[in-house]
């Protein structure tokens, strides 16, 4: 644990069953527990309040972390622990599958010496105080949680305790429903049936090229975050880890954007999935609660596919005592035209890459708004506090109007949306140019944002066009630091805030369509350093400290990754056949 208890993000891992997910640390602590769905009230969030969060902690000797795993390409993990008497084996999962109930198991390899084992249930983001009571052979936690193990169970006060002896192995389990005198035959049956399930999942995408292990891992944090119900894949599974130690930029990730589900559902058909998860993310915003303010979606929903709760602040002291804690999402009512370009954008790749035209009559509705809208201010990819007439925002609804196009149902069709994306380049070139000849955030502005690396590999201009190469040369100079790039933001000081790490592998991607390989490579690179050793990715990264920043994993940057990756593998196998 880091300072005062809270454990540094590079030290989390995530399980989870395609429908929540829990964190646990190097020491095999859970930290962070949504029972039931991602965006449901947490029972364990030690990582938001060590003291007051709840948390299932495990206490050995002189422990240290000797190393962990995931079982396959699964989500489930295996956490070593090395004491001066031998070490321990925690495998930690949750079920899934036919016949599986739904929580969280836990198994321990034979002990090495005593070890204690606590949980700490802290409902509803612990505005409660948990009810605990025998049950059978468990005990009943907050009337809908049943909790069973190995070995007797102790209740003291507000937790549960139990004691693995040294020499013995031991299994305990938090499930949805009270189950008769479970046994651990049982337990390595749910285990199995669990593996065979995200052996299926894995079998949907394989991909093979460079950075093949990193890629590996982005695609499973992928997997653990999208929601197996309906197809809606979150941005992360957490809330609140702050974007800036200390500071308010703490926010709830724990909802489907339009543009990130857009942008990784485009990574994950490319990286030569079979389809089955991108489809359903048409299906998802077909289900989308639809927009009073004549807008065709929401920005984001929640998994049910209706607008997210209003924000909440809770009283929590928040992680590394960075407050407020936040659930809900007041950016739910935004006009954010850039989302709807990446939704243009995956479902052409969707049409093209599995021959399907399904869901079309949304699809062309998305067109005809921003062909009808694409003027009008909004609040950009950086969901910022006041509108602005945001150049990424025209530049993605330009591409997505012009992808669109070509497989447009008639003439007249066709017709519309590329006449709407002519006047959006006219706008761009007239008004969204600044001084030095660079893309600017806003018309008439003079900055430039990290986004602008994403307008070649959108297809809107050559990667050595004039103004790209100004805008460019702009990042460098003002926003770098070594091989790590920050954005740029209209209501804060990004310099206060990490490297977007997101946006440090759109620079990675304008490089290799650049052919500058070796660049493009030392960019992926000094981005995967702020990987953690399972390959998961928090939204952000300190150059100066090393630390892992904001909500984690985050599927956003995990997207951008296999983009790069993949564009790296398309320009060496072309480099390689032309010289053959």
């Amino acid at each position: 644990m880091g300072e005062s208890g809270f454990p540094a993000v590079r030290d989390l891992a995530i399980i989870g069953d395609r429908r929540t997910a829990a964190l646990v640390t190097t020491t095999g602590a859970i930290v962070w527990y949504c029972p039931g769905r991602f965006d449901y009230p947490a029972l364990l969030a030690a990582l938001l309040d060590p003291d007051r969060g709840g948390g299932w902690t495990v206490q050995m000797p002189d422990t240290t972390c000797a190393g962990r795993r995931y079982l396959e390409d699964s989500g489930i993990l295996e956490t070593t622990l090395a004491t001066p008497a031998g070490e321990l084996v925690i495998t930690d999962w949750m079920p899934m599958g036919e016949g599986t109930p739904q929580g969280l198991c836990r198994q321990f390899s034979s002990a090495p010496a005593d070890i204690a084992i606590t949980l700490a249930p802290a409902p509803d983001y612990a505005r409660r105080s948990p009810q605990l009571r025998l049950q059978g052979q468990g005990i009943q936690v907050d009337g809908q949680h049943y909790l069973y193990a190995s070995h007797p169970l102790t209740i003291s006060g507000a937790s549960v305790d139990f004691t693995l002896p040294q020499g013995e192995t031991g299994w305990c389990i938090l499930v949805d429903r009270p189950l008769l005198d479970p046994t651990d035959m049982q337990l390595k049956g749910w285990l199995q049936t669990t593996l065979e399930c995200w052996r299926e999942i894995a079998a949907h995408a394989t991909y093979h090229g460079p950075y093949e292990k990193e890629v590996a891992e982005s695609i499973r944090a992928l997997r653990l975050l999208t929601f197996e119900d309906n197809g809606g894949i979150i941005a992360a599974p957490t809330t609140s880890l702050p974007e800036v130690i200390g500071g308010q930029r703490n926010y709830d990730y724990r909802y489907v954007w339009l543009r990130d589900a857009g942008m990784i559902v485009s990574a994950l058909t490319r990286a030569g999935s079979d389809g089955t998860d991108e489809r359903r993310f048409l299906d998802f915003i077909c289900g989308y609660d639809r927009d009073s303010n004549h807008q065709p979606l929401k920005p984001f929903s929640n998994l049910d596919g209706d607008s997210p709760s209003s924000e909440e602040c809770l009283e929590l002291v928040g992680y590394r005592h960075s407050a407020p804690v936040m659930i809900g999402n007041v950016a739910k009512d935004q006009l954010q035209l850039d989302a709807y370009g990446n939704v243009l954008l995956a479902a052409k790749l969707i049409y093209n890459r599995f021959e399907t035209r399904e869901h079309w009559s949304l699809v062309a509705e998305i067109a005809d708004f921003l062909s009808d809208c694409w003027h009008e201010p909004d609040y950009g990819i950086w969901e910022e506090q006041e509108k602005h007439q945001y150049t990424s925002s025209k530049v993605v609804a330009a591409c997505g109007l012009k992808y669109i196009a070509q497989v447009a149902e008639n003439d007249a069709q066709a017709h519309r949306w590329r006449t709407a994306e002519q006047a959006i380049r006219e706008f761009v070139t007239q008004h969204c140019l600044t001084s030095e000849g660079a893309y600017a955030v806003v018309a008439g502005g003079e900055d430039v944002d990290v986004t602008a690396a994403l307008f070649p590999v959108w297809g809107y201009t050559p990667a050595d066009s004039p103004e790209m190469v100004a805008t460019m040369q702009v990042l460098e100079r003002d926003y770098a630091t070594g091989h790590l790039y920050r954005r740029h933001l209209k209501s804060f000081d990004s310099q206060r805030e990490g490297a977007f790490l997101a946006g440090t592998l759109w620079v990675a991607q304008y490089w290799i369509m650049r052919q500058d390989l070796q660049r493009a490579r030392a960019i992926m690179d000094a981005a995967l350093e702020f990987s953690n050793d399972l390959g998961l990715f928090a939204e952000e990264a300190n150059p100066a400290t090393g630390e892992m920043l904001g909500n984690f994993p985050q599927t956003f940057v995990h997207a951008a990754f296999i983009g790069a990756a993949i564009d790296l593998k398309a320009t060496l196998e072309k480099s390689s056949a032309c010289t053959q």
